[in-house]
């Protein structure tokens, strides 16, 4: 039995599908039905029971699962052991951020990281919440930021902090806009998002919360030109309060008053990392930057 056979069946457990654990493992789908194969064949037994939708935990498999998470989980410590035996800590970091370096707060932590870890390698990449989040659920990012909720069971997340969002129109539309209902504020074009941006979820929750259905008349995915199209006159959208005050101060926005929306920003890592150094190392300058408590981890993954 080897290590390799134990990652691919706790794998192909937590997906239930074995083209999405042979995506996540860099393998062909093949390759992943044959160590299933060989490790069934080894323990006597089957591990899973294969339908159409995917597969699924045999009761067998059940019983083993967690034995064989912890072996997984054991080998990670040694490794990381072996690390930190090195001496001084080095290694690389891909890292994913989004939305602003300042709202992340990204200066002070790297500060903080290149002076104390003078040989880490820190590696940041600008993409959409979305892209960012299933990078690091694939393991091609080793970290990052994601605004939203995480819906993968192999993703840990830091809870940071609470993200208001308000709903801003065109400045000439605000004299309509006090005796303005919810229900017409659903019948106004409206800025959409792309499917990858998180604020595309959120501003759907939104809407569902409304009980709208606005007509989106155009698409963006970059945040300040989300903004200048709604003070072109395009459409409303949802933006971060503290953009959406600070353009309404310049007169250049009207924000709908009493709608607040609000979104969990979250720092998130494969969970198979958890006691890597490198990872610790982020983690532990990134609790003072943020305030939280020392030791405080991260929640459970997403279930």
């Amino acid at each position: 039995m080897e290590i390799y056979q134990l990652r691919t069946f706790v794998t192909v457990a937590q997906q239930g599908h074995l083209t999405q654990a042979a995506e996540l493992l860099h393998l062909s789908q093949p390759a992943v039905t044959a160590q299933i194969k060989a490790l069934e064949e080894e323990v006597g037994m089957q591990l899973f029971d294969r339908s159409a939708g995917g597969v699924s935990l045999t009761v067998a498999g059940q019983a083993l699962l967690p034995q064989a998470q912890s072996i997984l989980a054991a080998s990670r410590e040694l490794l990381n052991r072996a690390k930190t035996l090195k001496g001084q800590l080095a290694g690389k970091a891909n890292i994913g951020i989004t939305l602003t370096p300042d709202t992340l707060r990204v200066g002070p932590w790297v500060a903080r990281l290149v002076e104390r870890y003078p040989l880490l390698d820190l590696r940041l990449h600008h993409g959409v919440t979305g892209d960012v989040l299933n990078l690091v659920r694939k393991k091609e990012l080793d970290c990052g930021f994601y605004l939203g909720k995480n819906p993968y069971v192999n993703v840990t997340t830091v809870p940071l902090t609470q993200v208001r969002f308000r709903i801003i129109m065109p400045l000439s539309w605000q004299a309509r806009a006090p005796e303005m209902s919810t229900k017409e504020l659903g019948k106004l074009p409206w800025i959409g998002l792309s499917q990858f941006s998180s604020l595309s979820k959120i501003t759907a929750e939104l809407w569902r919360e409304l009980n709208i259905s606005p007509r989106k008349v155009t698409e963006c995915d970059h945040l300040s030109a989300l903004q200048e199209l709604v003070v072109s006159g395009v459409g409303l959208a949802l933006v971060r309060e503290d953009d959406a005050l600070l353009a309404a101060r310049a007169g250049q926005v009207f924000v709908v008053p009493d709608i607040v929306k609000q979104a969990e920003l979250q720092f998130v890592y494969p969970s198979e990392r958890d006691g890597d150094p490198v990872l610790d190392a982020l983690l532990s300058e990134l609790r003072p930057v943020w305030g939280l408590p020392p030791g405080v981890n991260a929640a459970l993954p997403a279930q």
